[in-house]
């Protein structure tokens, strides 16, 4: 990210990059019959802990939050524990419940049913491959996946269906009638340059770049219908909001450094998108615009249900935002969920409510916040059915 960027700033998403790798009662709700005639077979999904299913643990995901295998994790909707980051289900469920599917397993699970799909989605994973972080003296996580990592996952699991191409019928087919799903990716990528001699600019680029080279794999190997996410505003975390000066903040209350980073990630995002619809005019790659989605929220927040839109649910108490960087939900016995995490929309100081989560995927389902449309991209699918 650009080199103005203040000090304090980039203390935030230092501590970010450790922390993100992310039934209740919504007042609004995904209409799960209205895409059944068109759905597709199986959902492919990548990105990191606002994706990620279960290929992180406690003793395996990022060193912020160690205890995402302990309640109240997952309370409000599975009532245990699923290492997701949150209290819930995720953005990802809420499409797989749209499209009449399972939830997706984690492709670390061994025995994982795959039929429907699988998750490759990290906990703490980068858009640029580790070793550059490593050679570069930048490693300030654990966690040693990319984006690229979970592409090689995503081959292995080609080899083992003996796709190797998209010669076979069959193979073409799996492409074909899958919808692929990548999850916001990126932000750990920007806190990891902190105190570098690598420029902020040339980390936003090779950033931008793994991304691309990821998707111009997939759409080789023949994938057809891609959505992608943006990143969402990350200043309006309770992480950022305690760590930032008061002064630093924007229209909607969040931290306007950070916003404006993110901001510009998007921007340099979409612009990869338009290149690769021109070089890829068979395949439909829809943006999901999860920085509009977010402000649309918190500029209606009564609207969709929500009370608090600063504060964590599940925290220790540290004031104003219910967040300790060194007491984070769970890892201690002062650590609570609050009673009410659906009015909430942070869940732990860095990632989302299953409430919030739902709301986000219906404007990207059903209220015009991916681009192409979600009706579009399925509409395109039953014209070659």
């Amino acid at each position: 990210m650009a080199s103005f960027v203040s000090f304090s700033f980039q203390i935030t998403f230092l501590i970010l990059a450790i922390f993100i790798s992310h039934t209740s009662s919504s007042p609004t709700t995904v209409n799960s019959s209205r895409h059944d005639a068109y759905h597709f077979t199986k959902i492919f999904a990548f990105g990191d802990s606002y994706t990620d299913t279960g290929n992180t643990k406690s003793g395996t995901g990022p060193t912020g939050f160690m205890q995402v295998s302990k309640l109240p994790y997952g309370i409000s909707f599975f009532h245990h524990p699923t290492n997701r980051y949150t209290d819930g289900r995720l953005v990802i469920d809420f499409v797989a419940e749209a499209l009449s599917l399972p939830y997706l397993p984690p492709y670390l699970n061994a025995k994982a049913n795959q039929l429907h799909g699988l998750n490759f989605a990290v906990a703490g994973a980068t858009a640029i491959k580790h070793s550059f972080f490593v050679q570069n003296n930048l490693t300030q996580n654990r966690t040693p996946q990319s984006l690229l990592t979970e592409l090689a996952w995503f081959k292995q699991f080609l080899k083992s269906r003996d796709c190797r191409g998209t010669k076979l019928p069959e193979c073409n087919a799996l492409m074909t009638d899958s919808l692929f799903w990548i999850g916001e990716i990126g932000v750990n990528d920007i806190a990891y340059n902190l105190g570098s001699s690598v420029s902020n600019a040339l980390i936003q680029k090779l950033t931008i770049d793994s991304i691309t080279l990821f998707l111009q794999e997939m759409l080789n190997l023949g994938a057809k219908y891609i959505v992608v996410q943006g990143a969402p505003p990350t200043g309006c975390l309770p992480l950022a909001l305690t760590l930032a000066a008061t002064d630093d903040r924007d229209d909607i209350g969040c931290v306007a450094s950070a916003n404006n980073q993110t901001y510009h990630h998007n921007s340099l995002l979409q612009t990869r998108l338009q290149y690769l619809r021109r070089r890829y005019p068979h395949a439909i790659i829809s943006y999901a615009d999860y920085w509009n989605a977010y402000h649309i929220i918190m500029k209606n927040t009564q609207k969709y249900g929500f009370t608090e839109p600063f504060k964590a649910c599940c925290g220790s108490g540290g004031a104003p935002y219910n967040f300790d960087i060194f007491a984070t939900c769970a890892s201690q016995a002062a650590s609570k969920a609050c009673p009410n995490p659906a009015q909430y929309i942070n869940w732990d100081g860095v990632h989302l409510t299953e409430a919030m989560y739902k709301v986000v995927a219906d404007l990207f389902l059903h209220g015009g916040y991916t681009h192409p449309p979600f009706d579009f991209l399925l509409s395109s699918r039953r014209e070659v059915i």
